[in-house]
């Protein structure tokens, strides 16, 4: 109860700064391109990498620690991190073909997803398909 406990609250804080980098980036660059969520998953990125590799290299990082910050913080920021890390074990150990079919069956199936939720929910409610 603990950990989520710690994971909800560092999602607070992630979705916090997602939503204020987003706002952010609309106010500089406009609605032409999904500035702030490509912002947000670069960021979230990277900062995933340097604080696994710290955490393992230089800290004693404890189960609480990783829970609140990469769960919780980085999950509430984008999840994209933490698909990006998991990427980047599965190239790291040489599982190329486990890495080439997560990252092409994720973007393709969450995209399909997507259309099949906006399909449900226009049968749904009568809109047109």
């Amino acid at each position: 109860m603990k950990l989520l406990a710690l994971a909800a609250l560092g999602g607070a804080f992630g979705a916090s700064g997602r939503y204020l980098v987003g706002v952010f980036a609309l106010r500089t660059f406009g609605l032409g391109f999904p500035y702030g969520t490509f912002i947000v998953n670069v960021l979230g990125a990277v900062i995933m990498g340097l604080f696994i590799h710290m955490l393992a290299t230089k800290f004693n990082g404890s189960t609480e620690l990783r829970t609140f910050f990469a769960t919780g913080v980085l999950g509430g920021f984008t999840t994209f991190s933490a698909f990006s890390l998991e990427l980047a074990n599965m190239i790291e150990r040489g599982n190329w073909s486990s890495a080439l079919f997560y990252s092409c069956a994720s973007v393709l199936l969450c995209v399909v997803g997507v259309f099949a939720g906006l399909v449900l929910a226009r049968l749904i409610t009568g809109g047109s398909v």
